[in-house]
């Protein structure tokens, strides 16, 4: 799959899930959860124990069916070790020059973290297929829709602040993605292995946003 068509199935299916789990198995567990709800983007953050043997067996187990990444990238190491697993696309939090040209180099699909406008400037200087606004719940869509001000053009992704009451107003601003985490993902629920309660609630983000494609039509 091609850096471009990586960007093409993350704003296709404009939900990602960014798994932040107490170990590779809840990862994995987690995000069959999940893809029975019906989410096909999925983010396994590196603040997790085993991310990366989890994007290995996720990799191995689904293939194509999911576009899978990697998150909490802030070492370059990092993004080699999530690529040979097969990670398609890597997130940083922040942009930092000297990182994201190691994350280019991979191929991979990029995206940069960013919150004000010259930190959204660095990230399309060093190359962000898509800017990462984090932490978005600070401003909200309607820091977002002033952001689109000086920068029509550019392809964000809100994380955090995403849920299915909000969603519509996201996508209203301008947002071309929505990175969705313990809205999604409850730790609580991760803990107790309550894998229909995610399924249910992956179910009801993902028919928020057909509701939106659908008036939107």
């Amino acid at each position: 799959m091609s850096r471009a068509e990586v960007v093409e199935r993350l704003t296709g299916d404009v939900l990602v899930a960014v798994l932040r789990g107490t170990d590779a198995r809840s990862v994995v567990d987690t995000t069959e959860a999940l893809v029975a709800g019906g989410i096909r983007s999925i983010e396994i953050t590196y603040t997790t124990p085993g991310a990366t043997e989890a994007i290995a067996e996720l990799a191995a187990r689904f293939g194509d069916e999911i576009t899978l990444g990697a998150g909490t990238i802030v070492r370059a190491e990092q993004a080699r070790d999530a690529v040979q697993a097969g990670a398609r696309f890597l997130v940083s939090p922040g942009t930092r020059p000297d990182l994201a040209a190691e994350l280019r180099g991979t191929g991979s699909a990029l995206l940069l973290g960013a919150l004000t406008p010259g930190e959204v400037m660095a990230a399309l200087e060093e190359g962000a297929d898509l800017v990462k606004l984090f932490p978005a719940n600070l401003g909200g869509p309607g820091y977002l829709r002033s952001l689109r001000g000086p920068f029509p053009g550019v392809a964000f992704c809100p994380t955090g602040g995403v849920n299915p009451e909000t969603i519509h107003d996201w996508l209203a601003a301008g947002a071309v993605a929505l990175g969705a985490g313990s809205e999604l993902c409850p730790p609580q629920r991760i803990a107790a292995g309550d894998w229909a309660g995610i399924t249910e609630t992956a179910r009801r983000f993902v028919a928020a946003v057909g509701l939106v494609s659908r008036a939107s039509r």
